[in-house]
C-alpha cells in the first residue's frame, strides 16, 4: 500500500471541524503522539528521503518505515507500520535494540492529534488535525491505496482538501521542519 497525503499549514480547525460535521464525520478521541526518529548506521535517511520512527501513542508502540517520496503534487510513498508490545518497558527495550544496532536518535516530534475517518470516492480517508509542539496547527489529508489506484486517490484527496478550504500546502515533514529550526 502507498500512503498518499498532503499537509496544510495554518489550518483553521474550527472551520474544518464544522465542514466535517456537515459531512457526518465523527472524530476519534484526541490523543498525543510522540514520534522518535532514528537514522540508520549504513545511510542517511535525510539524503535517501526515508524515515524510520518509533511512535508512542499512550501505552501503544508502533515501528514505522516510510520510503522515498515519489515526484508528485501530493506526497506518495511506501509506508510500513508494525505494532510492537505496549508499554514504556517495550519502547525502552526496542530503543536499546536500535542503539545496539547502530541506529542514532535524530529528534522527537510531539503532536496532539484529532483524526476523522471519512469515506469518499471509493476510498477511506483520514483527516488529521495536528497541533505540533513548537510548529503550530496543521491539517493532513491521507489515503492508503494500492499502487494501481494512485491517480484516483490523488484526485479524491485534492478534491476533499479543496472542499475543506485547505490551500496552504506544506511539503516538508514535521521532522524536517523541526530539524530546519534547529540549524
Amino acid at each position: 500500500m502507498l500512503e498518499i497525503e498532503q499537509k496544510f499549514a495554518r489550518a483553521d480547525f474550527a472551520a474544518i471541524q464544522r465542514r466535517l460535521a456537515d459531512w457526518g464525520a465523527t472524530a476519534a478521541a484526541e490523543h498525543v503522539e510522540a514520534d522518535h526518529y532514528f537514522n540508520a548506521p549504513d545511510r542517511d535517511f535525510a539524503r535517501t528521503d526515508e524515515a524510520f520512527r518509533l511512535r508512542r501513542v499512550g501505552a501503544a508502540n508502533f515501528l514505522t518505515y516510510k520510503g522515498p517520496k515519489q515526484a508528485a503534487a501530493v506526497k506518495i510513498r511506501t509506508e510500513l507500520e508494525v505494532p510492537l508490545p505496549d508499554g514504556d518497558a517495550a519502547a525502552a527495550q526496542f530503543t536499546q535494540l536500535l542503539l545496539h544496532l547502530g541506529y542514532r536518535p535524530v529528534a522527537v516530534v510531539t503532536k496532539r492529534r484529532q483524526m476523522y475517518p471519512l469515506a469518499r470516492g471509493g476510498f477511506q480517508l483520514t483527516i488529521c488535525l495536528d497541533e505540533v509542539e513548537s510548529l503550530g496547527h496543521f491539517a493532513e489529508v491521507e489515503i492508503l491505496a494500492p499502487e494501481e489506484r494512485t491517480d484516483a486517490a490523488r484526485q479524491v484527496l485534492q478534491e476533499v482538501a479543496a472542499e475543506l478550504g485547505l490551500s496552504d500546502v506544506e511539503r516538508r515533514s514535521y521532522l524536517g521542519m523541526i530539524l530546519q529550526g534547529k540549524s
